[in-house]
């Protein structure tokens, strides 16, 4: 039989974990580059609503979820957690496989869940259009699906080799109402500094979203990933997890989860950050690509969340906001930089970091597809192919990992390995 744990809609968390609450050192302040002391929350106001901010510093423990956000939630929330016993018979291992499966959202990742909760505060901020940017494009989907849900106006600017990668995510953003433009475009003072035969980075799409904020009326700026509240609304992932987990019986030694800027492992990690601090022997495993490495070959420093310079200055583990990584399929993974909260938890030895290759990538995740009947997305298939590497020793009792979304968006990707 199919091991599977579905919780009913009355057993989901109703408040998202704030691990700030809990760990013994404080986050390094995000600082004004002007004058590189802490950076004043008028200047925040300017990009962000005044309701997320106050989640950005928040020390609350639990922080409810509104109500009409869990009305949103309850279409495709909770999510299942599944036993993967093809892949373990496969790899012949004594360890017990299990993947919390994001890909059931509306838009088929867990960026919808950060998605609908900034839509909803922007909302009731009087805020009327959202501009952001988008890698492989499931954070883009995900907020212009919020966007409508709440009634804003939503404006991505899409790093440009995903773009070209990935045109069915355009389409899909352009079905939820969505006005998405290639990155760097000729729309900004900042996009036109660059070739027309530029890749395009995040760190560059961010730019560009950020200087149509400040120049437009009533638009805010909108996250995907890295800022504290961003990993906060995400919790619910290693929330409902944690929950299903003692359903079972299950105490996972090793918990995994890809890792770009931080959003899907911070959802993941976060809510067992409290265990590892009270001594638990779990082991909490980053992967990120070869190709991108900012945990494991970044340095710890303050620097830029873009390449244009707009954002505060954030302490994390950096390649540097010029460093333009190689066009990889796994375009949300494309980042120069580390959430601030997953980089001081990686600096404090709280949490550990893996990379893999691209071809040890796509080789998992066509594995899984054949053994599990789900194609993953090559962002998920990061934490696939260290789970492998692990199990494969045969010497854990069991891990646990987050399929962060499906990959049916991706299949060029897969044809083209």
């Amino acid at each position: 039989m199919r091991e599977k744990v579905e919780l009913k809609f009355e057993e989901m968390p109703k408040v998202y974990y704030n691990v700030l609450a809990d760990l013994p050192f404080e986050l390094d302040p995000p600082l004004d580059p002007e004058t590189n002391k802490p950076i004043s929350p008028e200047k925040l106001l300017a990009i962000f609503p005044e309701p997320l901010l106050e989640q950005e510093v928040s020390k609350e423990r639990f922080i409810p979820i509104p109500e009409p956000v869990l009305k949103e939630y309850a279409v495709y929330r909770p999510t299942p957690l599944v036993r993967a016993t093809f892949l373990e018979e496969y790899l012949g291992t004594r360890t017990k496989i299990y993947y919390k499966y994001e890909g059931v959202s509306p838009t088929g990742s867990h960026k919808v869940n950060t998605a609908l909760a900034q839509a909803y505060y922007n909302k009731i901020a009087g805020t009327k259009t959202l501009v952001t940017e988008t890698g492989a494009g499931q954070w883009g989907s995900a907020l212009s699906y919020a966007g409508q849900k709440f009634g804003l106006n939503v404006r991505v600017f899409m790093v440009k080799v995903s773009y070209q990668q990935k045109p069915f995510r355009k389409i899909l953003m352009n079905l939820f109402g969505g006005d998405v433009q290639p990155s760097p475009s000729n729309l900004t003072q900042i996009g036109r500094r660059f070739s027309e035969d530029h890749p395009g980075t995040l760190g560059i799409a961010i730019s560009e979203a950020i200087h149509t904020v400040l120049n437009e009326k009533d638009a805010k700026y909108s996250l995907g990933s890295v800022l504290n509240h961003v990993l906060l609304h995400q919790t619910i992932i290693g929330l409902e997890m944690k929950k299903q987990l003692e359903i079972i019986g299950v105490k996972p030694d090793i918990i995994v989860a890809c890792h770009g800027g931080g959003s899907n492992f911070g959802g993941s990690a976060l809510p067992f950050i409290p265990d590892v601090l009270s001594g638990k022997n779990i082991k909490i495993v980053a992967v990120e690509p070869e190709s991108c490495p900012s945990l494991t070959k970044g340095e710890y420093r303050y620097d830029f969340g873009d390449t244009a310079g707009l954002t505060p200055l954030m302490k994390m583990y950096t390649l540097g906001k010029d460093f333009v990584p190689p066009a990889i399929h796994a375009g949300g993974l494309r980042y120069h930089g580390a959430s601030p909260i997953v980089s001081k938890l990686y600096h404090e030895r709280l949490i550990d970091a893996a990379s893999v290759t691209q071809e040890e990538v796509f080789e998992a995740g066509k594995l899984f597809a054949k053994l599990e009947g789900i194609v993953p997305a090559p962002e998920s298939a990061h934490a696939i192919a260290y789970v492998i590497k692990e199990a494969k020793k045969g010497d854990k009792e069991s891990i646990v990992f987050t399929l962060s979304g499906h990959g049916y968006f991706d299949l060029n990707a897969y044809i083209n390995q």
